[in-house]
């Protein structure tokens, strides 16, 4: 299985971590520029997303994966990083995805809360996100497919190589997203390249 990075610079990153692990990925915390090279695949977690943009920025992490060749996994920060628009912020970001995102969407801190997300591309019972200061995507262009909704709101979304969602996987115990992006988006590139 392809060797799959974590950006480790804030966030969730020992929670995807172990995730992966335990789907078999050979994990690589990346923090540097040369910590990219020859991953199948990353996954940006959550966490403040102006601090890890301008973080992404400083350690020129930021241009390797804006080529585009690296398949992405965001969740909630890594989400709003993927975004190309962030209504009312111009944050850093990456700007990979055709999508315009909402911050905070979903609330404050205290407002988190955990639900079904309807439509996911799983098997068996709902999948189900835990939602903490979670943005939404409000707009998609022509070749974003929705994958998943809250309250009809877009939580759940890919184009190509990438996959964003609002949500924390990596808090709960299914596995089934992050198998998701190995299987269907990591492994497809690699068979692609």
């Amino acid at each position: 299985m392809a060797t799959i990075g974590v950006l480790a610079l804030q966030g969730a990153v020992r929670e995807h971590a172990r995730v992966l692990a335990s789907l078999g990925a050979e994990v690589r915390l990346v923090k540097r520029p040369g910590d990219l090279e020859g991953l199948g695949g990353i996954v940006l977690p959550g966490g403040e997303s102006t601090t890890i943009g301008m973080l992404l920025e400083e350690y020129e992490l930021a241009p390797v994966l804006r080529a585009g060749e690296i398949p992405i996994f965001g969740t909630c920060a890594g989400m709003i990083l993927m975004a190309d628009e962030i209504e009312g912020s111009d944050q850093p970001r990456l700007g990979v995805m055709r999508v315009t995102v909402r911050r905070n969407a979903f609330g404050r801190q205290r407002e988190s809360f955990e639900e079904a997300i309807d439509g996911a591309p799983v098997t068996g019972d709902p999948l189900r996100g835990v939602f903490i200061r979670a943005p939404y995507v409000t707009d998609v262009g022509p070749d974003v497919e929705i994958l998943g909704r809250v309250d009809g709101k877009i939580v759940l979304c890919r184009q190509g190589r990438f996959l964003a969602a609002s949500f924390h996987p990596e808090l709960t115990d299914d596995r089934r997203l992050h198998r998701y992006f190995l299987e269907e988006i990591v492994q497809r590139a690699a068979h692609l390249a």
